[in-house]
């Protein structure tokens, strides 16, 4: 729902900060900013909304197409008032599905360095390993779990 996509961008725009990437959210359907009216679409704009309200200090645009989150000429001839030009960083989907889809297209056709998945919003660090793997996903991997050790180390003393 509305409310657990904002808790979704809210958490990964932590995870961006421990990256050292300040974030810049969309948030993903099949509409601009209300181009189309349909109950998912209304869900990622409420959710939008939502973490406007919660965190007005987060840059976040949406609902918005994939294309128009991550190309600047497209932000800028069509919505040239979004705060979002083409430049977003974390990307986040209506639903597992689509979001699943477009993480494996952008691995496997794309070439793009993906780090994770990281797991969000659980009591203490899981840490997976995708199918096909190689040695520098595993590096990646290995030191994301160091600096959740730490982490949880930090909170303890």
């Amino acid at each position: 729902d509305s409310e657990m996509l904002a808790e979704i961008a809210e958490q990964t725009a932590a995870t961006a900060r421990r990256f050292n990437l300040e974030p810049r959210i969309a948030m993903i359907s099949f509409s601009n900013f209300g181009s189309t009216q349909h109950q998912e679409a209304e869900k990622v704009r409420d959710a939008v909304r939502i973490l406007k309200k919660r965190r007005p200090d987060l840059i976040v645009e949406g609902e918005m197409q994939a294309d128009l989150a991550v190309e600047p000429e497209i932000s800028q001839q069509d919505y040239p008032w979004s705060e979002v030009q083409g430049d977003a960083n974390v990307l986040v989907f209506a639903n597992l599905d689509a979001a699943n889809a477009a993480y494996k297209l952008l691995w496997r056709l794309g070439g793009a360095e993906v780090i994770g998945p990281i797991l969000q919003g659980i009591a203490k660090p899981v840490h997976v390993l995708q199918r096909g793997v190689d040695v520098n996903d595993i590096v990646n991997m290995a030191t994301i779990a160091v600096l959740d050790a730490q982490e949880l180390e930090k909170q303890k003393g």
